[in-house]
């Protein structure tokens, strides 16, 4: 059985669901640096939004009723692959020990400004 999660406090679209929880997993959408208090991206730094990925990740977890501490896995697009330094560092305070597994990919599309998505998927089974 499926369950599909919702919140305003993360962005959202008509084209996919935030998160789907599927026996005992919590698979979040990819999670742009966009703030929804203004619609607009976090900064145009690779860090400040990084930050806000993983805000948003977080809103998404919470409302489907994971923790930051459930997360099993995490995907990383990078616009620019030269930008990997700069999402460590900010990655590095959110996963201070023993942080989930992680990937690292260029991301596909071209957005405006956007230069990282974030993904991950929670077990709490």
């Amino acid at each position: 059985m499926r369950e599909f999660v919702s919140t305003a406090d993360a962005p959202s679209s008509a084209l996919y669901s935030q998160a789907v929880k599927a026996g005992g997993l919590v698979y979040v959408a990819g999670q742009p640096g966009v703030d929804v208090t203004n619609g607009g991206l976090a900064g145009p730094t690779i860090q400040q939004q990084t930050r806000q990925a993983l805000a948003n990740c977080r809103a998404v977890l919470r409302a489907a009723g994971a923790t930051w501490e459930d997360i099993v896995e995490v995907g990383v697009l990078l616009t620019n692959p030269a930008d990997f330094a700069g999402m460590n560092e900010e990655y590095a305070t959110w996963f201070p020990s023993t942080p989930p597994t992680r990937y690292v990919a260029k991301l596909g599309v071209e957005l405006p400004g956007v230069l990282v998505s974030i993904r991950m998927t929670a077990f709490t089974g």
